[in-house]
């Protein structure tokens, strides 16, 4: 096998190596069957197993407590930026929402579509950073809290996250999820794409406390009523069985590495290294984000020079680094450092790091 890439990609993201390894010994013939998992019927005994399974495995390393349901559905977290409000933001009700930056605005704008909606909090103009849990304010009739609990563009992360009282909290946890610990009885729904942690795009992951489940607004078309996927168990419609599949893989990945304490330790190791350089650059570099509010999965940075950061992309590219380009409404630099990339790449990057401050300092 050639070498591989080194994948700081924002999503669809590094998978790793060994889950792709047993997909690929596994894809034409599923354990024996004769037939690939793609190939299968949804409500065959196989497929059956591995939507039970994978529900399990998230349970056991999200430590979700009992009253809560797990569910597999499709639409990316985009279609739940639409389906939550369509569920919950009835007639004299307010989606109550935190700007955080660029994903959370576009949660809010669908509420927006839908009904009532107020802004809690919102980051510094001109700041990348988190409103602190001090600022939020939940207004009066609030349906719900929304949050983003991690930023992709802006590079920034919530460290905790509020208390909500008799309201519930929900959170877009795309690209944080099984990063790091956290207590799921705070929230009373949480969503993910799984293109950054979970595994490869195509399967949303939801995680929903059974009365929200109840209070779904009945006059919905079927498919976009939360309480229609649990009572079939994610099986109203076919799923995307082989993404199901791969994050099965994925998650017994991340047990064997030691569950969510081990795979933090790491995130933070790796995140460390390269906030570090920054940090210690003397101005060469200069992190986006707040220090408070830096995310451990997507780093953001630009160079004290603008020429220096056109010479600095032309050289990464021809080292092997993938990914590293900031998204377009910001710019500059961006490494998504998701739990499957490992820390060899990013020591490899701390080292392309100092090397080109070296020659260009």
């Amino acid at each position: 096998m050639s070498k591989r890439a080194y994948n700081f990609n924002a999503g669809p993201a590094a998978l790793p190596l060994e889950v792709l390894q047993q997909a690929q010994e596994e894809l034409v013939d599923y354990r024996g069957i004769g037939m690939s998992l793609m190939e299968i019927s949804h409500r065959s005994k196989e497929y059956e197993a591995v939507n039970g399974e994978t529900q399990e495995l998230l349970k056991e390393l999200l430590g979700i407590p009992d009253g809560y349901k797990v569910l597999f559905l499709q639409g990316g977290a985009s279609t739940q930026f639409a389906m939550i409000p369509m569920n919950y933001l009835i007639e004299g009700k307010v989606g109550a929402y935190v700007h955080s930056g660029s994903w959370a605005e576009k949660a809010l704008k669908e509420a927006e579509l839908i009904g009532e909606t107020a802004i809690a909090a919102e980051s510094q103009p001109g700041l990348l950073n988190i409103p602190a849990l001090s600022d939020i304010r939940i207004p009066d009739r609030a349906a719900y809290l929304h949050i983003t609990s991690n930023e992709t563009i802006a590079g920034t992360q919530f460290k905790e996250y509020p208390t909500t009282g008799e309201v519930p909290l929900i959170a877009d946890m795309s690209s944080d999820i099984l990063s790091h610990p956290f207590d799921v009885s705070q929230f009373g729904l949480i969503y993910a794409g799984a293109q950054k942690n979970l595994g490869p795009s195509g399967v949303t992951l939801v995680i929903i406390r059974e009365d929200l489940v109840e209070r779904s607004n009945k006059k919905l078309p079927t498919i976009f009523r939360y309480s229609t996927h649990v009572k079939n168990d994610s099986l109203y419609n076919t799923p995307p069985a082989y993404s199901i599949y791969i994050v099965n893989l994925v998650l017994k990945w991340l047990k064997n590495l030691g569950g969510l304490q081990a795979i933090e330790k790491l995130n933070r190791e790796k995140s460390d290294l390269l906030y570090n350089i920054f940090d210690n650059s003397g101005g060469f570099y200069e992190a986006l984000a707040a220090p408070d509010s830096r995310s451990t999965m997507n780093v953001t940075w630009k160079l004290k020079d603008e020429e220096l950061e056109k010479q600095f992309i032309k050289e990464f590219q021809a080292q092997g680094f993938v990914g590293l380009k900031g998204h377009r409404s910001v710019g500059h630099l961006r490494a998504s450092i998701y739990n499957a990339v490992p820390y060899e790449a990013c020591k490899a990057l701390a080292d392309f790091l100092q090397d080109f401050q070296k020659r260009n300092g």
